[in-house]
C-alpha cells in the first residue's frame, strides 16, 4: 500500500445501496492498515534545473495515506536519505499518543540515516482531508503528501455526494538545495533566498519555463460534480486559489465540516487544508487552476502564479487556458471578509462543543526581533519570540523527558502574559528587539478550558502568521486588527459555531482567539508554520497533565521509539 497513488476511491459506499432495498447493515470492525515509507532522494528536474531532492518512496508528492475513522494506521518509515528525519500526521489528535506526533526533539528524537521507526495511531472521530509532512529542518519542502480519512461506513456527507474526487497539494519549488540556502541564511542571519516557484501536485504549470510538460491537469465531465481537497504544504506562502470561470463551495476546513458557501477563490495558510465543490457546469474548454500568495505586511515574496489545468472530455490540448481573476497579492479586505464565512457546520451529528467557560485565560505576543550574533553578516541575526522568548530545541524529546521526569530538559515557567504590556501594533519598534532564550513550557491541568489570544506585534514588522497546535483542534471564537482589548472584544465572540481548525491564521497587525479543552495528555508543539519563522524561535509546547481516570494518562512509549 505505501505506493498508493492518488487513486479516486469512490465515496459512496456500496451497502448504501442493499439499504435502499431494505437489508440490515452491520457495521464492519476498524481495520488495520499499513504502509511502508522509504524515505530516499532521487534527481527530480523543475524549472530547467535538476537536483537530488528527499522523497517518500521516490514520489514528489509523496503517497496518499488512506484511510477509515476508527481505523489503525501503521506506517514503517526506513531512513536512506543522508538527514536525520521525522514524520508529522498534521491534524491527527492522537489522543495519549504524542509518540505517533512526530516534531523532532519535541515527541521523539529523529530517525537517523540507516533506521525505521512505525508511528502507529488510532484515527478517532476525525473524518476529511488532513497531511502528513516532514517535521525536521525544512524537509517537507519535498516530504509531505495527503491524509484522506472517510466518513465512518453508514455515516452519510452533510453535502450532496460528488461524484469524483483529486487531491490538489499546493507547494513551494527551489532550484537551488533547501537545507544548503537555510544553512548559508543562518551564517549570514538573514532569511534565505526565497522560493522560485510555487507548485500544484509539484508541478509549477507551463507560466514557468520548461514547466509545459510538468503541468498537472485535472479532467472533468459536463454536468458532474468534483470534490477538491486543497492542501497549502507551503513553506512560508499564504496562497490563494482559484479556478476560471467555475465557483468553489466551501464544506470542509482542517477535515472539520462547515456551513457551505461559496466563493470565486479561497485564502489558506501553510498547514490549512479545504475541501471544495466544484460543478463543471461551464462551456466545455480549458480552465486554469491557479494559486499565488496573499501578503499584506511590508515584505518580499516569491508572488509567481502556480497553474494546473481543469480540462473538459473531449477538449484538445491545443486550447488555450482561461486565467483566473485572483485577489491582488495584498487584499486584506479579502482575507478578512473570507475568514469571516468560516461556520463550524454545528449540527446534531456534527456538534462545535466551543468551550463556555475558560479555567486558563492565555496571551501571548509574536514579535520579530534581532539578537547578537557574532560570526553574522552585521554581527547580529533575526530572530522571532512569542511573549519574548526565543524558544531553544533540546537535545531529546521533550515528551521523553516529561514522561520519565529527567530533569534539566525544559522548564514549565512559559509566561501566561507578556512581561512588558506596550502599544503592540502601532508604529514599527525598531529599539530593544533583543529577546529571552530558553526552552520554556506552558503546563495545562488536564480537561482545564483554554482561552490563547495570539497578538501581532510591530517588533521590526506586523506579518500575518499562522498558528498550529499539534494533538488538538480549537475554535476560532474571535479575530480582529489591532490591539486585543479585553473588555470589549469578548462580548464580539462567536460561541455558538466558530470555524473548527489545527491551524489559524493570525492577521498581519492583528490578534486572534482560539479556545480548547486540554483533554489529551502529553507534551504539544504549538509553533508559527511560517518554516523560516518556526525555524528562529517562534514555538513552544504545551504540557498537558495526566487525568485521573485510566485512559487519561499519556501511554507508555513504543519499543522502537528512536533514540538521540
Amino acid at each position: 500500500m505505501g505506493m498508493a497513488n492518488r487513486e479516486n476511491i469512490p465515496l459512496v459506499p456500496f451497502f448504501y445501496f442493499f439499504c435502499m432495498l431494505g437489508f440490515v447493515f452491520i457495521p464492519t470492525e476498524a481495520a488495520l492498515k499499513k504502509y511502508q515509507f522509504n524515505i530516499q532522494v532521487m534527481n527530480v528536474s523543475r524549472l530547467c534545473h535538476a537536483k537530488p531532492i528527499v522523497t517518500v518512496n521516490g514520489m514528489f508528492p509523496g503517497p496518499t495515506i488512506y484511510v477509515r475513522e476508527g481505523d489503525r494506521v501503521l506506517v514503517n518509515v526506513t531512513n536512506s536519505a543522508q538527514y536525520n528525519m521525522s514524520i508529522h500526521w498534521h491534524g491527527l489528535k492522537q489522543y495519549r499518543n504524542g509518540w505517533a506526533d512526530g516534531p523532532a526533539y519535541i515527541t521523539q528524537c529523529p530517525i537517523k540515516t540507516g533506521r525505521s521507526y512505525v508511528y502507529d495511531f488510532k484515527v478517532t472521530g476525525q473524518r476529511g482531508t488532513l497531511w502528513w509532512h516532514a517535521h525536521i529542518f525544512w524537509l517537507r519542502a519535498t516530504v509531505y503528501g495527503a491524509i484522506v480519512i472517510m466518513p465512518k461506513q453508514g455515516t452519510p456527507l452533510p453535502f450532496p455526494q460528488p461524484e469524483r474526487e483529486e487531491t490538489i497539494l499546493l507547494g513551494e519549488w527551489w532550484n537551488n538545495d533547501v537545507e544548503e540556502l537555510v544553512n548559508q541564511g543562518n551564517k549570514l542571519g538573514l532569511p534565505p533566498n526565497m522560493s522560485d516557484a510555487h507548485t500544484i501536485n509539484g508541478k509549477p504549470g507551463p507560466l514557468f519555463p520548461c514547466s509545459d510538460k510538468h503541468t498537472f491537469a485535472m479532467e472533468v465531465e459536463q454536468g458532474k460534480t468534483y470534490l477538491l481537497r486543497i492542501i497549502n504544504a507551503a513553506l512560508n506562502d499564504e496562497l490563494f486559489f482559484a479556478i476560471a470561470g467555475h465557483n468553489l463551495t466551501v464544506v470542509e476546513v482542517d477535515a472539520v465540516y462547515t456551513k457551505p458557501f461559496t466563493t470565486q477563490s479561497i485564502l489558506i495558510a501553510p498547514g490549512q487544508t479545504t475541501n471544495v465543490i466544484v460543478q463543471a457546469s461551464q462551456v466545455p474548454s480549458r480552465y486554469f487552476m491557479a494559486a499565488r500568495p496573499f501578503m499584506d505586511a511590508p515584505l518580499s515574496i516569491d508572488n509567481k502564479t502556480a497553474t494546473a489545468i481543469l480540462q473538459y472530455k473531449g477538449i484538445p490540448n491545443t486550447v488555450l487556458p482561461i486565467l483566473p481573476q485572483l485577489p491582488a497579492p495584498n487584499d486584506t479586505t479579502f482575507a478578512l471578509s473570507y475568514n469571516a464565512k468560516l461556520r463550524s457546520l454545528n449540527s446534531p451529528q456534527f456538534p462545535a462543543n466551543v468551550p463556555l467557560k475558560v479555567d486558563r485565560h492565555l496571551f501571548y505576543t509574536i514579535g520579530l526581533g534581532i539578537n547578537p550574533c557574532p560570526t553574522c553578516l552585521n554581527g547580529t541575526q533575526l530572530t522571532a519570540s512569542l511573549n519574548n522568548i526565543t524558544f531553544v530545541m533540546a537535545q531529546i524529546g521533550l515528551l521523553q523527558a516529561h514522561y520519565f521526569n529527567i530533569k534539566g530538559v525544559f522548564r514549565t515557567d512559559f509566561p501566561d502574559r507578556p512581561p512588558t504590556p506596550f502599544n503592540y501594533t502601532g508604529a514599527p519598534l525598531t529599539a530593544n528587539l533583543g529577546t529571552t532564550l530558553g526552552t520554556r513550557l506552558s503546563k495545562i491541568a488536564f480537561n482545564s478550558t483554554v482561552e490563547l489570544v495570539l497578538q501581532d506585534t510591530n517588533l521590526l514588522s506586523v506579518e500575518s502568521h499562522p498558528f498550529h497546535l499539534h494533538g488538538y483542534n480549537f475554535f476560532i471564537v474571535g479575530t480582529g486588527v489591532g490591539n486585543f482589548n479585553p473588555s470589549k472584544d469578548p462580548a464580539k465572540f462567536n460561541l455558538v459555531d466558530p470555524p473548527e481548525r489545527n491551524t489559524v491564521g493570525v492577521p498581519t497587525g492583528g490578534w486572534t482567539a482560539i479556545r480548547f479543552r486540554a483533554d489529551n495528555p502529553g507534551v504539544w508543539f504549538m509553533h508559527c508554520h511560517l518554516e523560516l519563522h518556526t525555524s528562529w524561535g517562534l514555538k513552544t509546547a504545551f504540557v498537558v497533565e495526566n487525568g485521573k481516570g485510566a485512559d487519561q494518562s499519556v501511554l507508555p512509549p513504543p519499543k522502537d521509539l528512536p533514540l538521540c
